[in-house]
């Protein structure tokens, strides 16, 4: 079959919730396109296994910035999924919606309905919070969430004791009523295994008739109608080109770098640069391709006069212990994300709101320097502080 009602490009976080989303009434035929493999691997379920995701081409498209002069001119590595369920596949798994003055902006800035309490509701029935159905949580939705508030390492604590040395508030909940603060945060595992829109939304979609999934399936270009609406897109799956068509819809859900790159390739942007590329410009939006605002992290890596993690998976007895406590009941460090405590902070008295992340982790590990390495915990008790700015001024 090559012509479906929607045809979705990327099989991502979003991805995967519009698959299931669309064909969940029966009517409508849809088509989701990865261009990376399954997300089968026991490396996949295993909240731990992102270690083995972090620095390997076949599940990451292991992006780098060009060079940054004010930062020495280095390249900045950027990992991105390239695999089903996308990022949520290989990230860290902790579960932050934002703060809600960040949606209320994008509403003043004319986007009516993406206020805070306009998207609440969503972000609601999406969760299946332990604690149930609060004003802010949601107690029946697809991702179930784990808080690490009663599994975090006991260095975390040492952490939030700093925190009230000096001065900084607390927040029992970054998707609660209070959001700055330190905390522990809570993560999208459920049940001791990775809860990404994959395994939560599409996997149980998939049996359905009227939905189908092409890996593998890298997508060139978005066609046009002689009115230059979107009608299908081509693709290259193991070195064939193929063309899908599409009745209704194509659904751009390749993430914040792919779906304006793929938008260029296809003939929308400026017209100027599409010309020096050589592409027929269908469509002359220079915006496209332009203002993407990311979050540089920063890790500070400390050693520790207590022990950490370090201790725990960093030798093969604590290895095989931590593996047999996973295997028993799903509990131990493999079944948590090594990013356990940090916060939301202002970076200074002017800053109206929460400007800074930090992440307390209480493992430090080097950074490999080839693909397909894993990320190895330093041979010594140690912790790492990162930081990233949450409203970046910078644009690329």
């Amino acid at each position: 079959m090559s012509e479906y009602d929607f045809i979705i490009v990327g099989a991502g976080s979003a991805g995967c919730i519009l698959a299931s989303r669309l064909s969940e009434c029966g009517r409508h035929s849809v088509l989701l396109l990865e261009a990376g493999g399954k997300d089968d691997s026991f490396w996949f379920r295993l909240p731990v296994g992102y270690v083995n995701h972090y620095y390997n081409p076949a599940s990451n498209w292991m992006y780098y910035t060009e060079a940054e002069p004010n930062l020495g001119g280095r390249k900045l590595y950027a990992p991105r999924g390239k695999v089903v369920g996308g990022s949520g596949s290989i990230n860290a798994m902790i579960y932050v919606r934002g703060q809600p003055a960040d949606f209320d902006d994008w509403a003043a800035a004319g986007n009516p309905g993406w206020g805070y309490a306009d998207v609440l509701p969503y972000f609601k029935k999406l969760e299946r919070h332990p604690g149930g159905e609060t004003r802010w949580r949601g107690g029946s939705g697809a991702i179930g969430l784990t808080p690490l508030k009663p599994h975090a390492h006991p260095i975390c604590a040492d952490y939030l004791a700093a925190c009230d040395e000096l001065g900084l508030p607390r927040s029992d909940d970054f998707n609660g009523e209070r959001f700055e603060g330190a905390g522990l945060y809570e993560t999208n595992i459920d049940g001791g295994v990775r809860a990404s829109s994959s395994r939560a939304y599409l996997r149980p979609a998939l049996s359905r008739p009227n939905l189908r999934l092409e890996t593998h399936c890298r997508t060139q270009r978005v066609l046009f109608d002689d009115d230059k609406r979107a009608c299908g897109v081509t693709v290259l799956q193991n070195g064939a080109e193929r063309t899908f068509r599409a009745r209704k819809e194509v659904i751009l859900a390749a993430g914040a770098v792919d779906s304006p790159k793929l938008l260029q390739l296809s003939g929308i942007g400026d017209e100027v640069r599409l010309a020096g590329l050589d592409i027929p410009t269908v469509r002359h939006l220079p915006a496209v391709g332009r203002n993407l605002q990311d979050h540089l992290c920063v890790s500070f890596y400390y050693k520790s006069s207590r022990k950490t993690l370090n201790d725990e998976l960093g030798n093969p007895l604590g290895q095989a212990w931590a593996a047999l406590r996973y295997a028993v009941n799903r509990s131990g460090p493999l079944s948590l994300s090594v990013n356990q405590a940090g916060g939301f902070f202002r970076g200074g008295e002017a800053a109206r709101q929460a400007n800074l992340q930090l992440y307390f982790n209480p493992l430090s590990y080097t950074i490999p320097k080839n693909a397909k390495a894993k990320l190895k915990p330093e041979p010594y008790s140690g912790y790492l502080i990162c930081v990233n700015p949450c409203r970046p001024t910078s644009r690329g």
